[in-house]
Parts: C-alpha cells; structure tokens; sequence
C-alpha cells in the first residue's frame, strides 16, 4: 500500500513525525509532502500565480512552498503522474482541533478534501487539547495505529473523506485509546469575540467554550472520545 502525507503545520512538525511513525509498519511505501512553513488555518487555498518549488529533503520526503491543498495537487501531479496513485492520503496530526466548522478554515482538512477531489481515499487527523496542556505524541501515535485499524477499513463513499478529531486526555484514559463514536459535524458558528487592540481587532474567544449540539463532533470530542465523522467534498 502507497500512502501520501500531508499536514498544515509544516514539513518539521511533531504530528506529521507521529503520523509517519503511526504509518511506517502499516504501508509499503510513506511518502511526505508538506509545507515548508507553517499554514495553520489557511483553508483551501491553492497557488496559481506562481511557480512552487518541491525540495527533496530525504527519501520520499519533499516539501512544498505553498499550502497543504497545493501540496496534494502537485504531489498527485508530479510524484504520482507516472503510476497509480496513493491507495491513502493522510493530513495531519494537527495541533490542536478541527472541529464542527473549523473544516471550513483547516488547512488540515483541505489537504484531505482536495484529495478526495481528485478520488483518493483521504482522512484528516487533529488533535484537541487544552492550550496549558502539551501534546503527548507518542501516544498520538498509539491512537492513529488504531485509527488504522478501526476507520480506515470501513467504506467511503464518492466524494466523502473522514476527519478525525482526538479528544484531551481525560481522567481514567491512561494508556488506552479512546472509544471511536461516528459523529455528524458540528453546524454551530465559532463565538464572535474580538478585543480592540491597538494594532487593531484580535480575535480572543475560547475554544472550548464554543457553541455545539448534542451528538456532534465537538460534543463528542470535547467528551473525550474520538469523533470520527464524514467530510464532502461539496
């Protein structure tokens, strides 16, 4: 199995190490392409005004200058042009949760959703936490191995992609990976709370505070489980 990864926090990013470790034992063949910088929340944007550069940096590993879509499209294009393409597009782990409509901004979610475009089977992967709280990447990879396991077999439909959202660790999880619950994504708006700064209006509403329905993908995240819910292309 062929499998291309991605992600919007860039090429040196810990949770795309942990999506490659999580993958390793998994396909035959990883390759990465992701974005030399950072492109947290830049949504679906692609460059065509300009050329972009891929960079090898290892092997199977290159970077791009432009966003995560931009990364799928010219890896599809270039990396894969000769041959079948991936059997998997993978984007992630984000930092941080993409949630109810954070699919409309996550760079992270884009990347998934132009590969589903283009009819690879794709998954987004993001982690929630509390901002005080780091990230624990070693067991961010135990609960990708069994998202491996456990949402990658199921069926996809045309144009579908899943995206996948790990809950803060609550108390009594230790070691053990979360319950898997499929879930719709959340319609509620995010909070609009600005302060007026003297540089301007900063955006300063809390996460974890934000709107949400039973049964959601935020509820159920912000619960402690794993929400796993189906994304469309359109």
């Amino acid at each position: 199995m062929n499998i291309l990864l991605t992600n919007d926090d860039g090429i040196d990013a810990p949770g795309l190490a942990a999506l490659a470790a999580a993958c390793s034992d998994w396909a035959g063949r990883v390759v990465v392409v992701a974005p030399r910088e950072p492109h947290s929340g830049c949504g679906h944007r692609v460059t065509t005004d300009r050329p972009l550069v891929l960079e090898r940096v290892g092997p199977d590993r290159y970077h791009v200058d432009g966003t995560p879509a931009d990364c799928v499209r010219l890896a599809l294009a270039a990396l894969f042009r000769d041959g079948p393409g991936p059997d998997w597009v993978f984007s992630g782990i984000n930092a941080g949760g993409n949630l109810g409509v954070d699919i409309h901004h996550s760079g992270t979610v884009a990347a998934a959703r132009e590969a589903a475009l283009h009819g690879a089977r794709a998954l987004a992967v993001s982690h929630y936490h509390r901002r005080e709280t780091p990230i624990d990447w070693a067991r961010a990879t135990q609960w990708m191995r069994a998202v491996l396991s456990e949402v990658v077999p199921r069926s996809l439909a045309t144009g579908e992609f899943w995206n996948v959202n790990f809950p803060h660790p609550v108390g009594g999880t230790g070691g053990d990976v979360p319950e898997f619950v499929d879930c719709m994504i959340d319609p509620s708006p995010l909070p609009l709370g600005y302060e007026n700064e003297a540089e301007g209006w900063r955006y300063r509403s809390r996460y974890h505070e934000r709107a949400r329905v039973a049964g959601g993908d935020v509820a159920t995240c912000f619960g402690g489980r794993i929400a796993v819910s189906r994304g469309r292309v359109v």
